[in-house]
């Protein structure tokens, strides 16, 4: 039983961090095509936004694998 509950958990948070990256890509292509000669700081701005989403999905992950136990 808690093994299905830790596997919701996982799902649920690479989910989240799917649509987060997806808003993240999203709005950042809508900037760079507003602004194109700040397209490096705007992709820069993007790429840091998108590791720290990574980072907060993995963190979720092992959390809801931690409590197999």
């Amino acid at each position: 039983m808690f093994g299905s509950i830790a596997a919701l958990g996982a799902g649920l948070a690479v989910i989240g961090a799917g649509i987060g990256i997806g808003q993240v890509g999203g709005k950042a292509m809508e900037g760079i095509s507003r602004q194109p000669e700040a397209a490096g700081k705007i992709q820069t701005a993007m790429i840091i936004a998108a590791a720290l989403i990574e980072g907060a999905a993995l963190f979720g992950v092992v959390v809801s694998f931690l409590g197999l136990k």
